[in-house]
């Protein structure tokens, strides 16, 4: 060997060498991660802590984060963030915040520039993993008093699918609440109409010792919590009418929409809906114009979107038979801005026609199907919840999150043909 050869030899090696050390010691590509990919395996364990700040305490400008990840040796933060000057992507973007080795100790810290970032609730993603096959994933909630205000807020322009209806319902939760148990003389039900409260963690009273209600800026805040010694959690669901099923009711054609977002951790289950009937018994629709399922890992639900579900309930056709409804998970990984529900708003629509009933998520259509003749012939009433296990089936797991979560609604509006006063879905008697 000449000594020229020797020497590019000897150079190649040494290159070869840093970049093998590089891809040992820094390598953080094994932390890509889509909530479609893999995530049902024994792979996903819980290591994660935040030990600062405190969860879901509000914060402004440069913010200190530690957390632990035992066993883990490299983890990477990742925040949704508004269009700027280098991305400017009206969907908004998905920013790396940090990346770095753990250590023995498998210690993290970074500083995160709120001031960078959205106004309002945010959800700062903390990925690790053991460099090996174990990943975690935590889902810090914040709210960042700073910030830039982006999309917050109903829009001045009606969506395209409400062309030709009516503003009947809108409430951007910009003032005091209006919640009561019942309902009766207030905006709002704090319980299913009827009957049927249905989370593990119990929807609760505005006027209880665990009032789940709160009015952030210009958001409504759900609080689930479970306190130390309870037996069970408590959480939030508000309805348009009240238990004498007076209230707010659209008759087709109409639109409904909601924006919120929410944490996605095992058990927690928000969800937006109508409903056609309250009486037992009846033959009723319900359309789930979307059901958050959260966590993952082995006994979660691992979803890589959310559910659209239609049910025909004590419905059956001329044959006798159980009519079946509809359903559909849109991978919006895919879609729009390709952020998952607990990353960013997201906005959950419904349009019910004379003919088809149509969904949407952030105005993308995602399903489609023929109208049942209860939604065309009976107007239908709208939930918003944020529920805790309970019959989803889905273990809870909240508490490496201090036995709580959030979820913030920005708004809700609702277009119809005609407005009308309705009692029970019928039309109300004098």
């Amino acid at each position: 060997m000449s000594r020229t050869t020797a020497i590019l030899a000897a150079g190649l090696t040494l290159i070869l060498a840093a970049a093998s050390s590089r891809q040992s010691t820094n390598d953080h590509r094994c932390l890509d991660f889509d909530y479609g990919q893999d995530v049902g395996s024994d792979r996903w364990v819980q290591s994660i802590q935040v030990t600062a700040p405190q969860l879901r305490s509000r914060i402004r400008g440069d913010t200190s984060v530690e957390f632990q990840a035992p066993g883990m040796k490299m983890a990477k933060v990742m925040c949704w963030q508004q269009p700027t000057r280098e991305d400017p992507n009206p969907w908004g973007h998905d920013v790396k915040v940090a990346e770095m080795d753990l250590g023995p100790a498998g210690t993290g810290r970074f500083v995160f520039a709120a001031d960078q970032f959205p106004h309002g609730p945010t959800n700062l993603r903390i990925y690790a993993h053991d460099g090996d096959h174990q990943r975690d994933i935590f889902e810090l909630q914040l709210y960042n008093e700073g910030g830039i205000e982006w999309n917050q807020g109903i829009p001045e322009d009606p969506p395209p699918p409400a062309n030709g209806l009516h503003l009947i319902f809108e409430d951007d939760f910009d003032g005091p609440l209006s919640i009561s148990p019942d309902g009766i003389g207030a905006r709002y039900s704090a319980h299913k109409p009827r009957f049927g409260d249905f989370s593990g963690y119990r929807f609760s009273n505005p006027s209880g010792p665990n009032n789940p209600f709160e009015q952030v800026d210009t958001y409504l805040r759900i609080k689930a919590r479970q306190a130390e010694g309870q037996q069970h959690g408590s959480s939030g669901l508000i309805a348009s009418v009240d238990m004498n099923g007076e209230g707010v009711w659209a008759k087709v054609p109409s639109y409904l929409e909601c924006r919120f977002t929410a944490q996605s951790a095992p058990g927690t289950w928000p969800a937006f809906w109508t409903l056609t009937h309250l009486d037992r018994g009846v033959p009723s629709d319900e359309l789930d114009i979307t059901e958050c399922y959260g966590g993952v890992g082995k006994n979660n639900p691992n979803h890589p979107g959310y559910s659209i579900v239609s049910h025909f309930w004590r419905q059956s056709h001329p044959d006798g038979s159980q009519k079946k409804g509809f359903s559909a998970r849109p991978r919006i990984m895919e879609l729009g801005g390709k952020s998952y529900w607990s990353t960013t708003f997201h906005t959950y629509a419904v349009s019910v026609g004379m003919k088809e009933t149509v969904y949407y998520f952030d105005n993308i259509e995602v399903l489609r199907h023929p109208t049942n003749d209860r939604s065309r012939d009976f107007p239908a009433c709208f939930l918003i919840n944020y529920a805790i296990g309970g019959i989803s089936g889905w273990q809870i797991d909240l508490e490496r999150y201090g036995h709580g979560s959030d979820m913030y609604v920005d708004w809700v509006r609702v277009y119809a043909k005609e407005k009308i006063d309705y009692a029970l879905g019928r039309p109300k008697r004098d």
